[in-house]
């Protein structure tokens, strides 16, 4: 069987991480709606000039395309489709759901509807609704599209009153999963000593 190279024009999505990769290049993980979770080379990405260097932004609505057939795929077109004007307390916030998107799911498996919350959650946070009820609105929905979930109706996200027992219920159930503590729980402790 031979492996044909896939060609993805458009398609909706957001950077989790990037990391160098040689001289002038990312490697980026990005969370699509219709690919889930791919990994892509952004050829001359770091280049003063480049066209992909102010587009390729943490946060924002991408659209993106791509081809290749191995498990890091070339990123051939990166456009802006949006913004979401993050600050302070949010960004924390943010980078703990990408944080759980890259641990928690494959690669290159699908999850429209986690990716239609993680949307949402980043629309709250930009509009500097609450984090909290942001936050245990997408663990939820992570934890059930990823079949980690209870089988009960959803809570009263807003409720702030409950909201202390349901982030501790939904936490333990992320640490289980997990196996180690996250790193935006480290940062953030680190954080509050100054």
């Amino acid at each position: 069987m031979s492996k044909r190279a896939l060609r993805v024009q458009d398609a909706a999505a957001y950077l989790l991480h990037s990391a160098p990769w040689r001289e002038t290049s990312l490697i980026v993980q990005v969370f699509s709606r219709e690919h889930g979770v791919v990994a892509l080379a952004a050829k001359g990405a770091k280049r003063p000039y480049s066209v992909l260097r102010p587009v390729l932004s943490a946060f924002q609505p991408l659209l993106l395309s791509w081809s290749g057939a191995g498990e890091v795929k070339t990123l051939t077109r990166a456009e802006c489709a949006g913004i979401h004007a993050l600050s302070g307390r949010a960004f924390m916030s943010a980078w703990y759901m990408n944080e759980l998107l890259l641990r928690l799911l494959p690669r290159e498996d699908p999850h429209p509807v986690l990716y239609d919350a993680y949307d949402e959650a980043l629309r709250q946070l930009a509009s500097q609704q609450s984090a909290a009820s942001a936050l245990r609105r997408f663990e939820w929905v992570l934890l059930n599209e990823t079949g980690y979930g209870v089988s009960e109706a959803p809570p009263d996200f807003n409720d702030a009153q409950a909201e202390p027992a349901l982030r501790q219920a939904l936490r333990a159930r992320l640490g289980e999963l997990l196996g180690r503590p996250l790193l935006t729980r480290k940062v953030l402790m680190e954080l509050q000593r100054y």
